[in-house]
């Protein structure tokens, strides 16, 4: 079995058992699984809580059952897709700002993955570059920069 199709098994069935009526579906594109759900604040929690809680327990059920499976991320109606489109365009309204002052700015902390998102996102960008601290914080702030 495809370690998506099980995630999609594994996330289907613990849903259902907590009584959620849902509809999962696979993105094989961005290994995602999209949840589409009647009740997304329960799922979803306070900024995220839930929904990466669900996701950790998903990844390591499906990595006892799939001992090579990679790593795949859970959306609840889009909510992680529309938080990182947000996510996105704050910065690129503050790389307008650097751009006009010519003075660095930082972002709010982020986690790895969100920093992640945001340097790939400047990466070939003519005007500025990013730059977050080597230490070991889980969450740091990223300095958008004039090259």
């Amino acid at each position: 079995m495809d370690y998506l199709d099980c995630a999609q098994e594994v996330i289907d069935n613990m849903l259902g058992y907590l009584g959620f009526v849902t509809t999962v579906e696979i993105d094989r594109e961005n290994r995602t699984i999209n949840v589409n759900s009647g009740e997304p604040n329960l799922l979803i929690g306070h900024h995220g809580d839930r929904l990466e809680e669900l996701q950790y327990l998903a990844n390591r059920i499906v990595q006892d059952r799939v001992p090579d499976a990679p790593k795949f991320r859970v959306d609840i109606d889009f909510y992680r897709a529309s938080f990182e489109e947000r996510m996105i365009e704050e910065a690129e309204h503050v790389a307008a700002k650097v751009i006009n002052t010519r003075e660095s700015a930082k972002l709010e902390p982020m986690n790895s993955y969100h920093r992640r998102i945001i340097h790939n996102h400047f990466k070939n960008h003519d005007q500025v570059k990013t730059w977050s601290p080597g230490d070991s914080a889980r969450l740091k702030r990223i300095t958008i920069m004039p090259k």
